[in-house]
């Protein structure tokens, strides 16, 4: 509990929500399929605490976040449990299209006693006409895809956020085909051939 509490600078009661939710998905995946079986044995790294790293990056003025294909909830749920303490303020959205997984993401809201979260069991392309300051999404499609799905729904200075595998570099060439944006690239702290991709200032090719 100290290291992560040290690394990620949350205090015993976050914690203990996290611990909660950990112990839930442990439950829930005896009946539902919510993450694969292969990374319930190191819970642990695979899903929270490598969530709990894109948190330092979410930019202080950030007021809505969005996570696409939020699944069992990573990163888009560690996130809101971390935010209830540091980033009150921050209004967190969590879009999955799959029911029984909004209906899982539903009880983590209940048992942590969060506030700050919204759970919409939905396509992500029916959310438009909303705008947020962040977008993230782990694990769920192409970098060209996640910035098709992200561009009409990120704020003007907006960035987002994208943890990526050893595949990155081919997924930043097939997404530069059709997109123009910058980049900034963050070592991830549970994988040594993981990337964090930070994304902003996205256009189209071709469009002024």
């Amino acid at each position: 509990m100290n290291n992560f509490c040290d690394t990620y600078n949350v205090s015993r009661e976050t914690f203990l929500k996290l611990d909660h939710y950990q112990k839930s998905l442990i439950e829930w995946q005896r009946k539902f399929n919510l993450v694969s079986n292969n990374s319930i044995e190191d819970v642990w790294k695979r899903h929270f605490e490598d969530s709990a790293q894109l948190f330092e990056l979410i930019p202080p003025t950030a007021k809505k976040l969005l996570d696409i294909g939020s699944g069992a909830g990573f990163p888009g749920m560690v996130i809101a449990i971390m935010a209830a303490e540091r980033t009150p303020y921050l209004k967190i959205t969590l879009i999955d299209s799959i029911l029984k997984k909004t209906l899982y993401l539903n009880h983590v809201k209940e048992i942590t006693g969060l506030s700050n979260v919204n759970i919409v069991n939905s396509r992500v392309e029916n959310l438009s006409k909303q705008k947020f300051d962040v977008i993230t999404a782990r694990a769920v499609t192409s970098l060209k895809d996640l910035i098709s799905y992200g561009y009409p729904l990120i704020s003007k200075n907006g960035i987002c956020i994208f943890p990526k595998g050893r595949s990155y570099e081919s997924e930043l060439l097939a997404a530069k085909k059709y997109w123009n944006f910058d980049l900034n690239t963050v070592q991830s702290k549970t994988s040594e051939n993981g990337k964090i991709l930070i994304i902003s200032n996205m256009t189209k090719k071709g469009e002024r």
